[in-house]
């Protein structure tokens, strides 16, 4: 997702609990549990209190090569929202906005859970508004703050490339995405990492197509989806790589349209060659010169 927005969610995790860190706080976390690093502390009690605190769902719903929608479901936790209120919901707020900007739609199920539907009508459509929903600056802060907090928030890198070709009533495509979740190791120290963000994120991405679709596995520590009719199911993994290929064919309005003009036209002409008179016969010349006098 993108950097300001889930950057910001983990900065409100951590803040309710910064007073732990003070001076007064360190001596009696010590006191009580002799560590050398009491931020250990401190993130395993974030994970234990903010377990599943966001779920977010991004699926690509494909009607044809002509037609499809970007659909976000989007749920936070109630632990999440007592904590963090006001900033949580505009947080979403940016969201609705966003996606208004894509000419999308938002439905507020609740409070804390919105349904964002962004339509596409062709591949380099569905690429455009995913990029720029998801790389979206729109919801900085201002510039005055700008450099402090990107300084401080998680860089998350997300693009998604679709590529089309056509074979006159089906149209091949190749969907390539990757989602670069590395940053969301939370706390990290020499390399390993001292939380689980998956505790904290449920974070998932599904392909519907009208006649399923077929992942790509190019690795052995590929993300296998969960296949669900003709629908693709793909856990993201925090603090991870995720890439994510599948190959899937889709009708094409535009060939099947041309190909019924043809036959339609055929057809008229078989008609009226075959089971018509022919008007030459029907009006000889003659008849009509005697018609025109």
């Amino acid at each position: 997702m993108n950097s300001s927005s889930l950057g910001k969610i983990f900065l409100w995790f951590i803040r309710p609990f910064s007073s732990v860190l003070t001076l007064n706080g360190r001596n009696r976390m010590n006191r009580i549990f002799p560590m050398r690093n009491p931020i250990l502390w401190l993130v395993l009690l974030t994970s234990l209190l903010l377990t599943g605190c966001v779920k977010y769902d991004v699926g690509l719903n494909f009607d044809n090569s002509n037609s499809g929608e970007l659909v976000q479901h989007i749920k936070l936790g109630e632990r999440l929202t007592s904590f963090s209120g006001d900033s949580v919901y505009e947080w979403l707020k940016s969201i609705e906005r966003r996606a208004r900007q894509l000419k999308g739609k938002t439905q507020r199920v609740s409070q804390e859970e919105i349904i964002v539907t962004i339509p596409f009508s062709n591949g380099r459509e569905l690429q455009e508004k995913f990029n720029e929903f998801f790389n979206s600056h729109t919801n900085q802060p201002s510039e005055s703050v700008q450099s402090e907090s990107n300084s401080e928030l998680p860089k998350i890198e997300s693009n998604v490339l679709l590529e089309q070709n056509n074979f006159l009533l089906l149209v091949r495509n190749r969907l390539i995405y990757d989602l670069d979740l590395r940053s969301l190791s939370l706390i990290a120290s020499k390399g390993n990492v001292l939380a689980n963000a998956g505790s904290i994120l449920d974070l998932e991405f599904s392909l519907k197509t009208p006649w399923g679709a077929k992942n790509i596995q190019l690795t052995e520590t590929a993300i296998e989806p969960e296949k669900n009719g003709n629908r693709l199911v793909w856990k993201l993994q925090p603090g991870e790589l995720n890439h994510i290929e599948a190959v899937f064919w889709l009708p094409s309005p535009l060939g099947i349209g041309g190909l019924l003009i043809i036959l339609f036209v055929s057809g008229g002409l078989y008609l009226r060659y075959n089971f018509m008179p022919d008007p030459r016969v029907q009006f000889p010349p003659k008849a009509a010169a005697i018609q025109e006098q």
